[in-house]
């Protein structure tokens, strides 16, 4: 077995299980242990799998670690920026939007340059960035109750009662995860008071970068063929046609 064919098997076992520890590839494939770890490495390298002890862990099973906001800030910079400018281009002056929390809407906010809007968020970065605006004369609104440390967004009951009598025109969200047409994240407040936006938007727009497909969370909060689009980069075309099963893609 050549190098490439071991690392797609290598790749293949870590994604069905989960985890694997190195003495299984060892068997499985009938292969050196020092072998094994040269292609290990090379699979973290390349964002395939996390090597552990013992073993290794894919990247595309379950989140067990909330990343926090500042955290993901940092990762995917420019996929999340192209997103954003291809999202701006579906808002229309006039329209009430609601913008969720997650780093790639917050770049959807920085390139947001209307001046008769109507925004709603419960996202305390999304807030900030847009109160800047004060030049664009639109309307912002903050949404408050609990507030989540890791993400910055707001949930709970006190949000929650604010949603039931708002509508939008359209809603702007994103998930840590989607896999097998569901977007999911790591709080199950969070992904409620997601819903409830969701139920209450005319048009609905997921914004996520190609990292997420495939990837599991705690909580589903929607299936990809209620909404009117996914927004996603162009980096990963077996990602996109995964999303295309569900819904339409704009990338």
């Amino acid at each position: 077995m050549n190098k490439y064919d071991r690392l797609d098997e290598i790749t293949k076992l870590v994604n069905k299980r989960g985890t694997v520890r190195t003495n299984e590839i060892v068997e499985d494939l009938n292969v050196s242990d020092m072998t094994v770890r040269r292609d290990l490495a090379e699979l973290e390298e390349k964002g395939v799998l996390t090597k552990i002890h013992g073993g290794a862990r894919s990247n595309s099973a379950f989140q067990y670690k909330e990343m926090s906001h500042q955290e993901k800030h940092t990762h995917y910079i420019e996929e999340k920026r192209y997103i954003a400018k291809k999202a701006v281009e579906l808002i229309e002056d006039g329209d009430t939007i609601f913008l969720g929390p997650g780093t790639t809407v917050q770049k959807l906010a920085e390139e947001i340059n209307h001046h008769t809007l109507t925004v709603i968020t419960n996202c305390l970065p999304v807030f900030k960035i847009l109160m800047k605006k004060q030049s664009l004369h639109f309307r912002v609104y903050l949404l408050g109750g609990e507030m989540r440390d890791l993400t910055e967004a707001f949930v709970g009951e006190m949000t929650n009662q604010l949603l039931n009598n708002l509508r939008f025109s359209k809603m702007f969200f994103s998930s840590n995860g989607v896999k097998d047409g569901v977007a999911m994240t790591s709080s199950m407040d969070e992904a409620y008071t997601q819903h409830l936006a969701l139920n209450h938007s005319i048009e609905k727009y997921l914004l996520i970068d190609s990292s997420k497909i495939g990837k599991d969370d705690f909580s589903s909060f929607c299936e990809l063929k209620e909404l009117n689009a996914v927004l996603m980069d162009k980096n990963d075309l077996e990602k996109t046609e995964q999303v295309e099963k569900y819904v339409e893609v704009i990338d």
